[in-house]
């Protein structure tokens, strides 16, 4: 049996007693699974893998301990991964990120309760605790040089889509711009991998790999070796919000599911009337040869949301400089609003996200049938409940409790508007034929059914 204990690092290196006695509360619960977990998922760091059962098969013998000491705790790795080590030693970066897992697990978790669903239930107490736990990170201090870009798209994408994500990340390190992903492979990887060397090029020092991911998602999408502030937050509406909340700028590359519903989400939120005035640089972009994608995208959100929704994003073809030149510049318009509404720089205070969009969605067979699909309710409803639609396919398709579902009770079943459920249905026959639902070589198997009511 081999067994490793880690000194703790970053904030985790100094705890009051009472909180290393809250630390070992844990360790009996549910939350503690969930810890191990992602402790497993870090450990596999840059492996690229999205079925949960493949990526945590060979190590049933897993297991992490907390070892209690007068100043904090360390934590004890039983028969972990060797991929995680180099010559026998762990790499620095995975040893951060389960100090990372154990900040925002098991702390900030007890905290808030997570897995007993205790945390605030209104939205402003929503967006303090995605403050709260930011802030614990580390992560709104040195945010106030407005220069982090979010960029989104989908962890299955081809060589040349990969390549161009690199391209315009790059092309913002050259600027000194920062980047904060999901946290995964492809799309997520490729900006970051860019950036590093633009910010080499520039002696920029400063650079700033955030990746931020939360439990069911991160146990199938490992953090890519690159990320070097790694935030795990409880779901994935917080994770959205706090996404939308410290970017000063978005770019989406081409993904599947998961990044349509990350669209859908921000523009659900810029459609509200109290963001209207709100400067929010959005771009979708992707190399020659993704036309028809960004086609079919812009189409379908048309179709749904409507011109004013197709308004808040640019559309920009194998441009990379183009599209970091447009990120800076919209950063300028974001600054000067946020001086003049007295707003933070650091995090997005001004920003209306509605409750409908900061409730955890668990998609089940009866939840994802009741999704009311149709065109008569305010777009806003309309834009969430696309989104929760989208939501619950990834997690079908990769989240260890939607695939489980969907073992035992066959597809979710989506049923609304003709006209809407048809488009819904061509979108993801898009996304199927360009592999975009699994990693390529793994054969997919909808876990869905599209019903249109007549």
């Amino acid at each position: 049996m081999k067994k490793i204990q880690l000194n703790p690092v970053g904030w985790m290196s100094q705890l009051s007693q009472v909180e290393v006695s809250k630390l070992e509360d844990t360790t009996n619960s549910e939350l503690y699974r969930m810890f191990r977990n992602c402790c497993l998922a870090v450990l596999n760091s840059g492996v690229d893998e999205d079925n949960y059962e493949v990526l945590f098969s060979p190590y049933d013998s897993f297991d992490i301990r907390l070892i209690k000491r007068e100043r904090g705790v360390k934590l004890e790795l039983i028969n972990p991964p060797e991929v995680g080590f180099v010559d026998d030693r762990l790499v620095r970066g995975v040893h951060e990120h389960l100090f990372s897992v154990l900040r925002d697990m098991l702390y900030m978790g007890n905290k808030y309760a997570f897995v007993h669903q205790q945390a605030p239930l209104d939205s402003s107490g929503i967006t303090d605790m995605v403050f709260d736990m930011l802030r614990h990170a580390k992560v709104i201090e040195p945010n106030n040089e407005l220069n982090t870009i979010v960029c989104w798209g989908g962890h299955s994408i081809g060589l040349t889509e990969y390549k161009y994500t690199k391209e315009v990340g790059y092309q913002l390190g050259l600027r000194e711009m920062n980047i904060c992903t999901g946290c995964g492979p492809g799309a997520m990887k490729g900006p970051m991998k860019g950036a590093a060397i633009g910010h080499a090029k520039q002696r920029y020092k400063a650079g700033r790999y955030i990746g931020i991911s939360e439990p069911s998602i991160i146990a199938a999408e490992p953090p890519n070796a690159i990320v070097n502030e790694l935030v795990i937050m409880p779901d994935i509406e917080k994770r959205l919000e706090a996404f939308v909340r410290i970017a000063h700028g978005i770019v989406i590359f081409p993904g599947g599911v998961g990044t349509a519903e990350e669209l859908l989400y921000l523009l659900g939120i810029l459609s509200h009337e109290r963001n209207a005035q709100q400067p929010y640089p959005l771009v979708l972009t992707g190399p020659a040869g993704s036309e028809s994608y960004f086609e079919a995208i812009h189409d379908f959100v048309g179709a749904t949301l409507g011109k004013t929704a197709q308004s808040k994003y640019q559309i920009i073809i194998d441009d990379p400089a183009e599209v970091a030149r447009v990120l800076c510049q919209g950063s300028k318009k974001v600054e000067q609003y946020r001086l003049a509404m007295g707003d933070a720089f650091s995090f997005n205070w001004s920003l209306k996200i509605e409750d409908d969009f900061q409730q955890p969605f668990t998609p089940t067979h009866k939840t994802m049938a009741a999704l009311n699909l149709h065109r008569e309710q305010p777009l806003s409803d309309l834009a969430s409940n696309l989104r929760k639609a989208f939501s619950g396919i990834v997690a079908g398709n990769v989240k260890a409790e939607g695939v489980k579902q969907i073992r035992e009770l066959g597809p979710f079943n989506l049923s609304g508007e003709a006209d809407i459920m048809s488009r819904i249905d061509a979108l993801l026959k898009q996304f199927v034929a360009q592999q975009r639902m699994k990693l390529p070589g793994t054969e997919y198997q909808p876990c869905y059914t599209i019903n249109r009511e007549t």
